[in-house]
């Protein structure tokens, strides 16, 4: 009987954790920590430097007005208008591009096709972006004769963001599960019809959020602009050769302390970097919207 007491209490003990696995523990998470820093107090950095420089001396001129020489005066209207037709130029061509090759690299292609074909954009992913601003430059710009525009631009930056969305694309339509697809096929609905009303809205958020990535990249390039769209101080017109076009990045970098000794041109460059940030921001905040609504209306 005492046995048995004895036993049950032993049962009802909770063993006590190892020490060493208590010190593993404290040691992975003080990683997972660490590593955690070293992305978010980047970030902060850099968006607590671009306000810091930029907010204290800054004026609405900068976003209703035109640059006016190298810097000297004026604002960044131009520019605004120039990255924003580029963004939508580059989501026109690179989003329609990448989401069908990546729904038929998902839905259609069989064989040694689909290795070939995802080998093919993972390769183009990794050529550097100086060097496809260069070969537009070569190709579109000097041998088609179009000069610096918006359709050289355009065609660059769509090149650079389509294996990101492609990617995107291929891998959340390969997350939507195939009981969707069986469903509708057991329902009698056709296949255009289901992957249109079933599986591309469920992959939406993904998709989403590859174009976010994308995007963000495009507006954030400045060398293959520098071949590819030029700098005009004036604000966009609706050519698309021989039509030069300002952007950002180009005032970032050619008004900055490291080009330019003029005070103005300096804070061009701090108010072109904020006007960046908050446009990526901003594209963020639609992007994350239109997923969340997308999801719970997939669900």
């Amino acid at each position: 009987m005492a046995a048995h007491r004895q036993t049950a209490g032993s049962l009802g003990q909770i063993p006590s954790v190892p020490i060493r696995r208590r010190v593993g523990n404290a040691l992975f998470w003080g990683a997972c920590f660490l590593a955690l820093l070293l992305v978010v107090g980047p970030t902060l950095w850099l968006i607590i430097t671009t306000i810091g420089k930029a907010l204290p001396h800054f004026h609405w001129t900068a976003v209703s007005s035109d640059t006016v020489g190298a810097g000297t005066a004026g604002g960044l209207l131009n520019a605004i208008l120039g990255t924003l037709v580029l963004t939508v130029g580059v989501l026109i061509v690179s989003g329609t591009i990448s989401i069908l090759t990546g729904l038929y690299l998902s839905e259609f292609s069989r064989g040694r096709s689909r290795p070939l074909l995802r080998g093919a954009y993972e390769v183009l992913a990794g050529i550097p972006s100086i060097v496809l601003g260069y070969v537009g430059y070569v190709v579109l710009v000097v041998q088609f004769h179009w000069g610096y525009g918006l359709l050289p631009a355009v065609l660059v930056l769509s090149v650079i963001t389509i294996p990101y969305i492609a990617k995107a694309t291929e891998s959340s339509l390969a997350q939507v599960p195939s009981s969707y697809r069986e469903g509708a096929e057991a329902l009698g609905i056709s296949q255009g019809w289901a992957l249109r009303k079933i599986v591309i809205k469920s992959a939406i958020p993904g998709i989403i959020t590859g174009m976010l990535v994308a995007l963000a990249i495009a507006v954030g390039e400045t060398a293959p602009l520098l071949f590819t769209a030029g700098w005009s101080t004036t604000n966009p017109s609706f050519a698309l050769t021989h039509s030069p076009l300002g952007f950002l990045t180009y005032a970032v970098w050619e008004f900055s302390p490291s080009n330019s000794p003029i005070n103005s041109a300096n804070q061009l460059s701090y108010d072109a970097g904020l006007i960046l940030l908050v446009f990526v921001l901003l594209l963020i905040l639609i992007g994350r919207l239109i997923a969340a609504r997308s999801r719970r209306y997939a669900e």
